[in-house]
């Protein structure tokens, strides 16, 4: 089954047969999002579309097929196979992850209490982002990361809808598989939103090597203690950190011996050192590379790369930040 077919299967019977009449490669699909009253809309090769009643791709939101109630919740209703509720751990997080590995962002009435959002109701909005798996994309970047047999400290800094997730999955599967020019070596990887591994019932539908643990739907900052004192990983991999908890494993991974690879949100050094909790990272030197990706090109495309002195490696020359 193709990506196409595995995805039309999950819609209700009028966007299935929609989207069937859609003539673009759902390789490049990044994202299908339907609201209530609103616009059925695709994002393809980071440009956002309309997609009419007859299946074509406009940039005209009067043209667009509205999404309504029913269609929405027959949606959802395929989504979880008649079992919602079966996700009700997921849903507390915002969304649920399905087979393929595409995960299924839904927003709607919160459900609270004392200890937090216990469940949601009332849902009205899905965004269905596709698990792309692009192996090989790590190729031209990996030859900067290796410190010998062993990887450096490596952040991955990039703008939305530019290939981090994409590119860290890769690298991941390329260091834990080994090569010829290095072992292979034990990953960890906390994946708190099932982007990386796409776990579906504890099943990675990504491959992530044969050396690689998943914690899936995990908290970063936990999952980082538990796989440290579980699972010996001579690497940790982890996705978007940011907060000060992410701060503090860091720094418990990085004195246990144990090397990072994580990524982040943003343009360039200098944005990174605009925000609090990172610049600390930065200024004191944490990670030894940082690669920097843009949105020219192919997903996971390298822009620049630099070392923990701030020196640019790739492309060669330029002074350092």
């Amino acid at each position: 089954m193709d990506k196409r077919e595995e995805l039309i299967k999950i819609f209700s019977k009028d966007i299935r047969e929609i989207l069937k009449q859609v003539t673009v490669d759902f390789e490049q699909v990044q994202e299908i999002r339907l609201r209530v009253h609103a616009p059925l809309l695709m994002i393809c090769n980071n440009r956002e579309y309309y997609i009419t009643r007859g299946g074509n791709l406009s940039m005209r939101a009067e043209e667009a097929y509205l999404v309504t109630r029913e269609a929405l919740k027959e949606t959802l209703d395929y989504m979880s196979s008649y079992s919602l509720y079966a996700f009700e751990e997921e849903i507390k997080q915002g969304f649920i992850t399905i087979q393929g590995g595409h995960r299924i962002g839904i927003a709607g009435k919160t459900i609270t209490d004392g200890h937090g959002i216990r469940s949601m109701k009332f849902i009205s909005f899905i965004n269905v982002r596709l698990s792309h798996q692009v192996k090989g994309c790590a190729e031209a970047v990996l030859p900067y990361l290796y410190d010998r047999d062993m990887i450096f400290h490596t952040l991955i800094i990039s703008p939305p809808r530019c290939g981090k997730t994409t590119l860290l999955r890769d690298i991941i599967r390329q260091v834990s598989n080994g090569s010829v020019e290095h072992a292979g070596l034990t990953i960890g990887v906390i994946d708190e939103r099932s982007e990386i591994g796409a776990c579906y019932q504890g099943i990675p539908q990504n491959e992530l090597g044969i050396r690689t643990d998943i914690l899936d739907c995990c908290p970063k900052a936990q999952g980082m203690m538990m796989l440290i004192r579980t699972m010996s990983p001579q690497v940790i991999a982890v996705d978007e950190i940011g907060s000060r908890e992410d701060l503090e494993a860091i720094e418990y991974v990085m004195n246990c011996g144990c090397k990072l690879v994580a990524t982040v949100h943003g343009s360039s050094i200098e944005d990174i050192k605009q925000k609090p909790v990172l610049r600390k990272m930065v200024l004191e030197k944490w990670f030894e590379r940082y690669v920097i990706l843009n949105n020219r090109g192919k997903v996971g495309n390298i822009g620049e790369i630099y070392d923990s002195r701030g020196c640019r490696l790739y492309p060669v020359g330029g002074e350092c930040f």
